[in-house]
């Protein structure tokens, strides 16, 4: 490393000290392909602001409960090695990371963080089976539905499949909490299936009195048995418990009988407490968050709908937001209505009025609307990370805005009665979810206008005070000889137009719509995300290889113009740290078109809880456009990218 380049860095790590709040703030700190990633003491002291003004620096935000400086790919490495020698961090690596962080926070945080994560693990089919209870609600109220033997068929097998999803979801939140917390996951599904079982008298029915509940007398006490039917709290507590007694027989038990005694042993133990124990515990806490919720409707009414639609998105911003799957999916078991749906799904669209409304401000710089139109498109589908990270929280009166707005939306939902018939999905899919009575269907579209309409009007009146300009200096472009030196510049041929190809097998979707928040804000360049078949990734140009990450989870390529690749394996793999990747080329080499460059174990991946998605990015376009090409079905022959 040059001695001026040397200083560069020195300077921005000093920087960074600084604005973090010095060193005795810092507990840890890490980085992956991108992102520098630091754990601190306290969160409030720091300067956002001013670490994005920091040279180099592309973004900033606090994901969960650490502090991402984004970079980008090979200058996070740089930028690392001084920043870890300043504050004697050198040696750590993302677990430890994950360690730090953890013991940072408190208990409620943890434990609301462990049930966010039961829920993103079972979410696609919660949403599949939200979108078929929407579709299957409009198309029942349809009379040529009603009349035509073929479309009434189709409907009731669509009807038939949400309702099974629904009707065993007690069994999918058993197994996903089982495996969150350590246990293998077959137990927390063989005590979802004790849950479900025929054996039982079903709950709706028993809560009716429409069936005789046997009642068993052990040890004097009894002990009815009633299925857990919509008996989600019981099946998150029982999945932690199972996950436990799990743990504690896999030790405890001898190596030599433990293949057969261990899971019987908790099997047995489990079930005894889920009837004697878990199941009431659990049944009074369900009914306790129901009656809340519907005490809280009638007593604060209208303002109670504005208070939580307008705070709700800063509840995503801690990244615990999906904990409220449990709880609509009580309320809906508990009432057959679900008031919390069409609350968030306001407050979403409301963050995306507030984008608009900086967008509005800010309409004539090129970066800003590469920043804010991806971002208010993501919106739409109910994603709001891009637009929280990578707009709204880092100017500040954006999300201002959008909390206004969606606390305006909240007072809608309430005058209109709105409420949904399913969970999971949000803004315009999730008019499919919306209860049809009493004109559902147009109330929603007449409360998102409103929410979107009110967002970006506070959100534009609030920035004729704003003196932060667009931030272009935030997101500086990385010079072209931090990568590329001058002689092979000055060989670069500047007008040709570069073809890249996909460099996986499946779907190509846009940079945008990809799973990381991230990516998808483009802080670290245009390209497209892939949901690959499998785990080969081939090169998408001729090039050089410029990056090999240690974990071999990421690999850049420099091409002959100088224009700079990044492919990206999986969503935070780095936590892997390596397990189930290879990598089959080093940095220097260079490669052809359709070269193997890694390869990693999709299974593996999903496995361990993370998203084999892969990202395709150009990095550094060399002041060329970049156009995208979305496909339906890719491989290394189909074109994606073109950069001119």
């Amino acid at each position: 490393m040059s001695q001026e380049k040397n200083e560069r860095y020195e300077k921005i790590s000093q920087d960074l000290i600084r604005l973090v709040g010095g060193k005795d703030n810092i507990q840890g700190t890490a980085h992956c392909a991108t992102r520098l990633r630091i754990v601190l003491k306290d969160l409030d002291v720091v300067d956002m602001k001013g670490i994005e003004n920091v040279d180099l620096v592309k973004g900033v935000f606090v994901a969960g409960d650490q502090l991402q400086i984004i970079f980008g790919a090979g200058l996070v490495n740089a930028v690392y090695e001084v920043f870890a020698d300043d504050v004697q961090m050198k040696n750590m690596s993302l677990s430890d990371l994950k360690t730090e962080a953890n013991e940072k926070m408190n208990p409620l945080q943890r434990v609301l963080k462990a049930l966010s994560d039961v829920f993103i693990d079972i979410m696609p089919g919660i949403l599949a089976a939200a979108l078929l209870t929407g579709i299957s609600g409009v198309l029942g109220n349809m009379e040529i539905v009603q009349q035509n033997a073929t479309l009434y068929g189709l409907n009731r097998i669509i009807n038939i499949s949400s309702g099974a999803i629904f009707g065993f979801l007690p069994l999918a939140v058993a197994y996903s909490a089982c495996k969150r917390f350590g246990g293998r996951p077959i137990l927390g599904i063989v005590i979802g299936c004790i849950m479900l079982s025929n054996s039982l008298a079903d709950a709706y029915a028993a809560a009716q009195g429409t069936v005789d509940v046997e009642v068993l007398h052990i040890f004097g006490f009894p002990v009815e048995l009633v299925g857990f039917q919509g008996g989600i709290i019981v099946a998150l507590l029982i999945g932690v418990v199972t996950a436990k007694l799990d743990i504690f027989f896999e030790r405890k038990v001898p190596e030599v009988i433990r293949l057969l005694v261990s899971p019987l042993l908790t099997t047995l133990v489990s079930a005894l407490l889920l009837f004697f124990i878990v199941g009431p515990i659990g049944r009074g806490l369900a009914s306790g968050i129901t009656t809340g919720l519907v005490w809280m409707t009638q007593s604060f009414g209208l303002i109670g709908y504005a208070i939580f639609s307008g705070v709700q998105q800063l509840i995503v911003i801690t990244g615990l937001h999906h904990v409220f799957g449990a709880i609509e999916a009580q309320l809906l078991a508990d009432t057959g209505r679900n008031f919390l749906n069409p609350l968030m799904s306001v407050a979403i669209i409301a963050q995306g009025g507030a984008v608009l409304g900086y967008l509005a401000r800010h309409y004539k710089e090129m970066k800003t609307k590469e920043l804010c139109i991806p971002s208010f498109i993501s919106v739409l589908f109910g994603i709001t990370e891009p637009a929280l990270f990578g707009v709204n929280i880092r100017y500040r009166y954006p999300l201002a805005g959008g909390c206004i707005g969606g606390a305006i939306g909240g007072a809608v939902v309430y005058l209109t009665n709105l409420a949904a018939l399913g969970f999971g999905t949000t803004v315009v899919p999730g008019i499919a979810l919306a209860d049809p009575a009493h004109g559902g269907y147009v109330n929603y579209i007449i409360a998102h206008v409103t929410a979107l309409a009110a967002g970006f009007i506070v959100t534009f009146i609030l920035g004729i005070t704003d003196k932060t300009g667009n931030g272009d200096e935030q997101t500086a472009e990385i010079e072209a000889d931090e990568e590329v030196s001058a002689d092979s510049k000055e060989n670069h041929d500047t007008d040709k137009e570069e073809i890249l190809y996909s460099p996986a097998r499946g779907e190509v979707l846009p940079i945008d719509q990809a799973a990381d928040p991230a990516f998808a804000s483009k802080a670290m360049g245009d390209g497209v995300a892939v949901n690959p078949e499998n785990g080969e990734i081939t090169a998408p140009a001729d090039g050089k290889i410029s990056l090999v990450f240690p974990t071999k989870h990421a690999v850049g390529i420099t091409l002959d113009s100088g224009v700079e690749l990044l492919i990206h394996a999986g969503i935070d793999t780095v936590k892997m740290e390596g397990k189930g990747f290879r990598e089959f080329v080093k940095a220097g080499e260079r490669v052809k078109k359709g070269d193997k460059l890694i390869t990693f174990d999709k299974e593996l991946v999903e496995k361990n809880g993370f998203s084999p998605q892969i990202m395709f990015l150009v990095a550094d376009a060399k002041g060329k456009t970049v156009t995208v090409t979305p496909a339906p079905k890719a491989d290394n022959t189909t074109e994606v990218i073109r950069v001119k």
